[in-house]
């Protein structure tokens, strides 16, 4: 053990390992100041080059950052610890609207299409070789797909939307390269870039999906992969426009080395169009979830993407969970083929509680924005005190720290169960615990 740095270790590997149990046991904490390299070199009577590969590979993994002659420090929210951490602990009697989840009532049954599809397993059990992808469930989404302009690729099946994008980063990312993200964006995703050893970019957006200057920025300065959310993007609700998908799919073109993610969580809940980046550069990956429109226990997304990355994408699955439970897969193929989710029906309540919110908190002063989806982002003055006094006022709200790498403060509010009379006293709530002080936009 180290003085008063709780490191060991002789090689690069040992060092850095020691460090992330350090820091994951909270004996190291965020923000802290490592010792300069060659200071722990000498302690640990080991070359000043094997302490330099250990912080590399702290910094790939997105444990720990390094300011020039500042020195390194671990990041104020490494991997190890997560996002998730700052979720609000919401006591007994506060209406909880920060989760994000949707509406239960809006959710279909389950039970009459898993009984059938355990009626069929139990006739045609599904065995070790036997194909990953229901059949019935790849013929369905491809046709979606078809009808929405993705263009042709294999379909594979995912335990969800963050499995399929964790899977794509890994078969064509190493350790160090970059990813261009949304900022404001996806919690889960800014937490798991750094996961894989990877780096993030920030790319800030409008309602109109990621601004095409910020794009082309993090591209030109050498980011390997680019994730964007075509709709319902969380925590915003921006949607891809038209005009934005046409200056977007410019910017990607003098790039087609670049690996391009996107993102349609919103299938099912959303009636706006789809507008796909999808064929502009030689590996894609478009992905769709059920967890929306479905259910989110049901784990499942469906992935197509190029050849390419799909056969890396399922040579990998193959090596690790098989396939996703094809019961499962054929239950949800039963739902979509039976249009068991009225997608312009959901999209239409989320979009009369969205609306009612925004109108309110417009009538007090208050700008919010959120053109489709679960939620509403409402920029604030400060994050901290805002959540507080939502809190201490019976109204539990995401804060936007959660979400964000360099866009401003924010706050997030899921107003999927929100009713209509709840819309007034909410805004009042919201206007008084951001009070009167002008406040920037997310971008």
């Amino acid at each position: 053990m180290l003085g008063d740095y709780p490191i060991e270790g002789r090689g690069a590997a040992e060092i850095s390992a020691s460090v992330e149990r350090a820091v994951g046991a909270g004996a190291l904490v965020p923000g802290q100041l490592l010792p300069p390299m060659r200071e722990l070199a000498s302690r640990l009577g080991v070359n000043p080059n094997t302490v330099a590969a250990a912080y590399r590979i702290l910094r790939e993994r997105g444990v720990i950052e390094t300011a020039g002659r500042r020195g390194s420090r671990v990041r104020p929210k490494p991997a190890t610890t997560g996002r998730d951490d700052m979720r609000v602990d919401v006591p007994e009697g506060v209406r909880d609207l920060s989760a994000g989840n949707p509406d239960p009532a809006l959710l279909p049954s389950l039970a009459a299409a898993f009984a059938a599809a355990a009626t069929q397993a139990d006739r045609e059990p599904v065995l070790y070789g036997d194909a990953p992808v229901e059949p019935e469930l790849a013929r369905i989404a491809r046709a979606d797909l078809n009808a929405a302009g993705v263009p042709d690729g294999p379909v594979v099946v995912t335990s969800g939307s963050l499995d399929a994008i964790e899977r794509v980063l890994a078969v064509h990312l190493k350790p160090g390269d970059t990813v261009a993200v949304e900022d404001p964006g996806w919690g889960s995703l800014l937490d798991l870039v750094p996961a894989l050893g990877l780096r993030t970019v920030p790319v800030r957006l409008d309602d109109d999906g990621p601004l095409p200057e910020d794009v082309e920025r993090a591209l030109s300065a050498g980011a390997r992969a680019l994730i964007v959310t075509d709709r319902a993007q969380n925590p915003t609700g921006a949607v891809v426009s038209p005009a934005r998908a046409r200056a977007l799919r410019s910017v990607l073109r003098q790039h087609p080395a670049i690996l391009l993610i996107e993102d349609d969580h919103g299938h099912g809940i959303v009636d706006l169009p789809l507008h796909p980046l999808a064929g502009v550069t030689a590996h894609w990956a478009f992905v769709r979830s059920a967890a929306k429109a479905y259910g989110p226990d049901l784990r499942l997304a469906v992935l197509t993407g190029d050849e390419t990355t799909l056969d890396r994408v399922r040579g990998r699955q193959r090596l690790g969970p098989g396939w996703v439970s094809r019961i499962t897969q054929r239950a949800v193929a039963l739902l979509w083929a039976d249009g068991a989710v009225d997608a312009s029906a959901v999209a239409a309540a989320y979009g009369r509680r969205r609306d009612a919110l925004i109108g309110e908190l417009a009538r007090r002063g208050i700008a919010a924005y959120g053109r489709s989806g679960l939620n509403v982002w409402i920029p604030v003055p400060g994050e901290t005190g805002a959540v507080a006094r939502l809190l201490h006022a019976g109204w539990a709200v995401a804060p936007g720290a959660r979400f964000r790498m360099g866009a401003p403060p924010g706050i997030r509010v899921t107003v999927a169960t929100l009713t209509a009379d709840e819309a007034g006293p909410l805004a009042d709530a919201i206007a008084s615990a951001v009070g009167p002080a002008p406040v920037r936009r997310y971008v």
